[in-house]
């Protein structure tokens, strides 16, 4: 009887244990992320958030899904502070970094056509039709468009962990976003729990693996052509 006692004790002691490891590994990446963006982050929703964001090369958008081809609310959102930060004068160019894995399917022409319509000059958007995730985002803004400083432009729960991806990736870069559970708070916290995973699979591809992106090149000069130019003025050619 004392066996098993002593048995059951050791069973639930490892138990225990084995939890409580469980525990660390799973928040480890968290922790990582939220240090990572420390200082580099800020919210966009309340007056003068615009002057807490650092002048920066680009804004680097990323893509958040479409409906019926147009921006998902989430990515209309993101759209939105990104032509605030160019209108602004807080970034020469805007980088639009999504999905275009199938023919049908078509972030960065959406998202052009988007701020197109706000006031954006067309000459100063880049697309990158290889963002398939954060860190095919952040490597490829680094490694193929040259970008050096940028202000990633998210929502708010996404900001660490893009941030850090990107600051991984040899960028100087800070985050941006709203605070989307004023607005759609059932999907915010539906997003903010999927983080939990999202961001072992990005500590994972950063800091272990050192994942290239699905295509990792070649080498676009687009970005760097409209760094190296004049800001467009309003109705100039291109504008």
């Amino acid at each position: 009887m004392r066996g098993k006692v002593r048995l059951s004790r050791k069973v639930l002691r490892r138990s225990y244990q084995g939890l409580v490891l469980a525990s660390v590994l799973a928040l480890a990446p968290m922790t990582w992320a939220w240090l990572g963006s420390s200082g580099h982050r800020a919210t966009a929703e309340d007056e003068g958030w615009v002057r807490q964001v650092p002048e920066t090369q680009a804004a680097l958008v990323l893509g958040a899904g479409l409906y019926a081809g147009r921006p998902s609310p989430m990515l209309a959102r993101r759209l939105d502070i990104a032509a605030e930060l160019y209108l602004s004068g807080k970034v020469k160019a805007l980088l639009l970094s999504g999905d275009n894995s199938r023919k049908e399917y078509d972030e960065p022409t959406a998202m052009r056509d988007y701020l197109r319509a706000k006031g954006v000059p067309d000459a100063v958007m880049v697309l990158d039709y290889a963002g398939f995730d954060t860190w095919d985002s952040c490597v490829r803004a680094r490694k193929v468009f040259g970008a050096e400083r940028v202000t990633v432009v998210t929502q708010e729960f996404h900001i660490p962990r893009a941030v850090t991806l990107c600051r991984t990736a040899g960028l100087e870069a800070f985050g941006t976003g709203d605070d989307s559970a004023r607005r759609w708070a059932a999907t915010t916290y539906a997003y903010a729990a999927r983080e939990l995973f999202a961001t072992a699979k990005a500590f994972a591809d950063a800091m272990i693996l050192h994942s290239d992106p699905v295509y990792p090149g070649p080498r676009e000069v687009s970005l760097t052509r409209i760094l190296a130019e004049p800001r467009p003025q309003p109705g100039a050619p291109g504008a």
